[in-house]
């Protein structure tokens, strides 16, 4: 309240300021006029007659051409209408006083935020802003979810940015309290055996297995359980397995799916790949009436085939993949890596191809 008053003050004020003189008669204004400057001139040729600058006659001329000019002026104050104008500008002076605020006023109550609460600086720091560093932001959070260990919703976001930081056993239980107070999903199932295999250094534990376990029993179609699934199978020394599981997730697969590049390599790291581009019914059956020989040299037609058709459309990913694995299953690792290199070139515009071609060709083993 006394902020408001004091601001009304200073409002007043700066107004009276501005139309004060609006409110003086024309008397005042007239000081210092012609009325003035005549009457000096007077005392100002008595002073040189007394000091014998100016004879007697002279003086007298002077005072009366003075004189003269003085009384016309006189006349002319006389005849000007000054009451009414001194009226009028006080009442304008007046109004504007009272009118500017009162205004200023009726504006601001409907259209401003009278009654909004002061903001102190202790809350504002702690609220969170977009230029604060991500570890404070997870340090707010997790303050809040210690305050409130039911929010769900809460614990569902900390924990993927958990296991990005590195924090993975802190991902592990938050991921847990997601599955209980959001309730059980395959999903959140493989997110958190994925957050134990990484606190176990990216082996597949028996309890990350049992999560992954627990998500395809919930969804047979999880793509994370069903590749980690293979990948212990793969730890396991059971490369059959992993082939099986592997192979089973290609065949339900989209064909523009964006995990099928992962899978594919790690086909063919466990020898379960196929050598060369995917051959027909027919060409297979063609290809067992054939001798060694001739098979390589059917199998090399249709790599070069394949790389002549990707030098045409270098957009192909997988086509990429399939091309440097061929080579790799052939023994040829210096075309492997010139046409991983080539490929690398054809999608170098292209940020999200370019990440899952570096992905393949790294679980290729030609991360160089």
């Amino acid at each position: 309240m006394t902020l408001w008053f004091v601001f009304a003050l200073m409002t007043s004020a700066a107004v009276f300021a501005v139309l004060w003189p609006l409110g003086r008669g024309l008397r005042s204004q007239r000081q210092g006029n012609e009325s003035v400057v005549y009457k000096d001139q007077l005392a100002e040729i008595d002073r040189d007659v007394a000091s014998g600058l100016i004879t007697s006659p002279e003086a007298a001329a002077a005072r009366v051409e003075i004189g003269r000019r003085l009384l016309a002026a006189a006349d002319a104050e006389r005849e000007l209408p000054s009451s009414p104008n001194v009226a009028l500008r006080r009442t304008v002076a007046v109004i504007a006083l009272a009118g500017l605020p009162i205004a200023a006023l009726t504006f601001y109550l409907p259209l401003g935020s009278p009654k909004l609460p002061d903001f102190p600086l202790g809350q504002r720091a702690q609220a969170p802003a977009a230029s604060q560093p991500l570890d404070n932001l997870v340090a707010q959070v997790e303050a809040h979810l210690e305050k409130n260990p039911a929010d769900g919703r809460g614990w569902s976001v900390l924990a993927p940015v958990l296991a990005k930081l590195g924090r993975f056993d802190d991902a592990v239980r938050a991921y847990r309290n997601s599955i209980t107070y959001n309730g059980d999903s395959a999903s959140r199932r493989a997110d958190l055996g994925e957050a134990m295999m990484a606190a176990a250094g990216g082996v597949v534990t028996s309890e990350a297995k049992a999560e992954f376990e627990r998500a395809i029993a919930l969804n047979a179609d999880e793509v994370k359980a069903s590749y980690f699934l293979g990948l212990a199978a793969e730890q396991d020394g059971r490369a059959d397995e992993a082939t099986s599981i592997w192979r089973a997730m290609l065949a339900k697969a989209p064909p523009d799916a964006p995990w099928r590049p992962l899978v594919q390599a790690a086909l063919a790291r466990v020898g379960g790949g196929p050598s060369a581009p995917a051959l027909s019914d027919g060409t297979m059956a063609a290809a067992k009436d054939m001798s060694e020989t001739d098979r390589s040299a059917m199998i090399r037609g249709m790599v070069d085939r394949l790389a002549s058709r990707l030098k045409q459309n270098g957009d192909d990913v997988e086509g990429w993949l399939r091309l440097v694995r061929a080579y790799m299953v052939m023994g040829d690792r210096d075309r492997a890596r010139g046409a991983g290199a080539d490929a690398r070139q054809a999608v170098a515009n292209d940020a999200e191809r370019l990440r899952t071609l570096n992905e393949g060709l790294k679980n290729l083993g030609l991360d160089g």
